[in-house]
């Protein structure tokens, strides 16, 4: 089916910040007609690679954000990495020219019905999922939003699909006004990016958006063991369902006897698979393989295709990814774990001795929690970036705990205190930026040292 949205045509639309989302947005309004021009606060030179993506026609404003560029818009179109705090949008919102992320942009476009998956983690790994999941039932699926690759970026993959399947960060529900998933899921709440929102509150609001348009014929699906999402659920309007890791519940998806159990045919208890073949390991992935059953069950799927992913689905790059034994070490790198319960989430789930490497760009985090954990489960704690000081302060006296320059420092650090049995984890806590490109390009120079290591 082809493109078609009236509703930007002629319309002079600005679309502020440009990465992949802001390029995929921007190419997308250019081909139904709209007038667009793209700013970002950086240089031509740091944006080769987005601006190469862009359609001929769409014009540049790099390095400056002039006011005229929002007063006079029609439209202005915002990336999930600019906050709505930010001067420009504060003084187009005062003007009343409308403002639109660019999750509700492929929303409005798409003629397809969506599943959202949100929370701060877990996110990836069940959107994964949840496609593999119903393609193997047969559906006809587009993956995609905050995975890696923006929803705007292949508009007609948005046409004609049983399910767009969309990994849903906070900052993308921000912009939303009419985004209504068929299926809302919240996984968890817990502390991060704490840089961007005021306090945890904020944060939680801001999940809550994934469900503010639903209505009794849409389902919310919700973590029960999670206390923070389930007081967030009453107010959904949605059908709930609950899945637990910790709890049986009747009419949603847990564990009993060994095996991940539905309940959500009424009168009937259906096995889904037995939670010893599941092939992805650790507390966090059976908490991610029962939320991607309950979406999956919720959105039509039967269970012998839920099975069959859950069995033979190899995990994520950069989540507790196995990189190589050496002497009877294991080396794992968890470069996704970017806040502190993801952290505590990949500690929990080795029973043996674990040397924890941890740090990089503090995101305003209160790291205390770990404390229990580091002082029970870690026998070295090496800390890296800029954070290291205050992650020492925090945590330092649990365990054996050294500062290190580089991760490359650290990896030796970590071989040389290591005994046959021990865990070697990378597993941050902190956000990438300010070593590393991303927290691809730490994981990734994380197995490179671990691969080169005799």
């Amino acid at each position: 089916m082809a493109l078609s949205n009236l509703e930007f045509k002629g319309k002079k639309v600005t679309v502020i910040g440009l990465a992949r989302s802001g390029a995929g947005a921007a190419n997308l309004l250019h081909s139904l007609g709209a007038e667009v021009t793209v700013t970002d606060l950086r240089g031509a030179s740091e944006l080769e690679q987005y601006t190469a993506l862009l359609s001929g026609g769409i014009k540049k404003v790099l390095g400056s954000h002039p006011d005229e560029l929002f007063l006079d818009a029609d439209l202005v179109v915002f990336s999930p990495g600019v906050p709505m705090s930010a001067p420009p949008l504060v003084k187009a919102a005062k003007a009343g020219v409308p403002l639109m992320g660019e999750m509700e942009l492929a929303f409005r476009v798409a003629n397809s019905p969506f599943i959202a998956i949100t929370g701060t983690n877990g996110k990836s790994t069940t959107t994964t999922l949840v496609g593999l999941m119903l393609k193997e039932a047969g559906m006809k699926v587009q993956v995609g939003g905050n995975l890696g690759n923006a929803l705007t970026e292949k508009p007609e993959e948005l046409m004609d699909k049983d399910y767009i399947v969309a990994e849903v960060s906070s900052f993308q529900l921000e912009g939303i006004a009419t985004f209504r998933p068929k299926i809302a899921a919240l996984l968890n709440i817990t502390q991060d990016h704490l840089d961007r929102y005021p306090d945890m509150d904020s944060y939680a609001e801001a999940k809550a958006l994934v469900f503010k348009n639903q209505t009794a014929d849409d389902f919310f699906v919700v973590n029960a063991d999670d206390l923070p999402s389930m007081h967030l659920r009453e107010r959904a309007r949605s059908r709930k369902v609950l899945f637990s890791r910790k709890q049986y519940i009747k009419d949603g998806v847990s564990i009993r006897d060994g095996y991940i159990i539905s309940g959500l045919t009424p009168d009937v208890v259906q096995e889904v698979v037995p939670i010893d073949k599941i092939r992805i390991k650790g507390v966090h992935n059976l908490e991610n393989a029962l939320a991607a059953a309950a979406i999956s069950l919720a959105a039509g799927a039967p269970t012998m295709a839920i099975s069959k992913v859950l069995t033979e689905f190899p995990g994520l790059e950069h989540r507790l990814e196995h990189v190589r034994e050496i002497n009877g070490v294991e080396y794992i790198n968890d470069s996704k774990g970017t806040n502190v319960g993801a952290v505590e989430k990949s500690v929990q789930s080795f029973e043996r001795p674990v040397i924890l490497i941890a740090g990089g760009l503090d995101k305003h985090s209160d790291f205390s929690p770990l404390a229990p954990l580091i002082k029970a489960r870690v026998k070295k704690l090496i800390l890296i970036g800029s954070a290291a000081k205050v992650m020492q302060k925090a945590l330092g006296g649990e365990t054996d705990t050294v500062l290190s320059g580089t991760l490359e420092d650290a990896v030796r650090m970590a071989k040389g205190a290591a005994l046959p049995g021990d865990v070697v984890l990378l597993s941050p806590a902190c956000a990438s930026f300010d070593m590393f490109k991303d927290f691809e390009d730490r994981g990734r120079r994380f197995k490179d040292i671990v691969m080169g290591l005799t």
